[in-house]
């Protein structure tokens, strides 16, 4: 398991289930500790080496699976009286590191497309999208070498 940095970021490792027509992969159970509400599920794809980031939200926190492909995940934290201020959490999910990935609000996100074919992720958000939740800054705004 990933060593994690960042006050109240989780990484919790889930089942694929082997079946001889195909698999099942688990995202996330309400009866998780982990779960808190649901807003929305929706998917996001990210071509091979591009990045999308820096994203912060407010009030909803993040369920991300990757059930296709390769993304690295990098959080960076400016909360202030956090006990991770100033530091940086970094993870690559896919099939071959089945985990899912949950975000409070308040941190930094920004991800990257890794794998040379398609690159999806499903996030099971806490509440709907809301674009007055959100605030975004551009990627040197923000001190990481992508």
């Amino acid at each position: 398991m990933d060593k994690i940095n960042i006050e109240n970021v989780q990484l919790t490792p889930l089942l694929i289930i082997d079946g001889e027509l195909g698999n099942v992969m688990h995202a996330l159970k309400k009866t998780e500790p982990n779960f808190s509400e649901f807003g929305e599920a929706y998917f996001s794809t990210v071509h091979c080496g591009k990045i999308k980031g820096w994203k912060k939200h407010r009030q909803m926190t993040l369920n991300l699976v990757v059930p296709v492909g390769k993304i690295k995940f990098v959080i960076y934290d400016d909360r202030s009286g956090a006990f991770s201020k100033n530091q940086f959490f970094e993870v690559c999910l896919s099939p071959e590191n089945y985990q899912r990935l949950t975000v409070p609000p308040q941190v930094w996100m920004g991800f990257q497309g890794v794998s040379s074919s398609l690159n999806l992720l499903l996030n099971l958000a806490s509440i709907p999208h809301d674009p007055d939740e959100t605030e975004s800054c551009d990627l040197k705004d923000i001190p990481y070498s992508w």
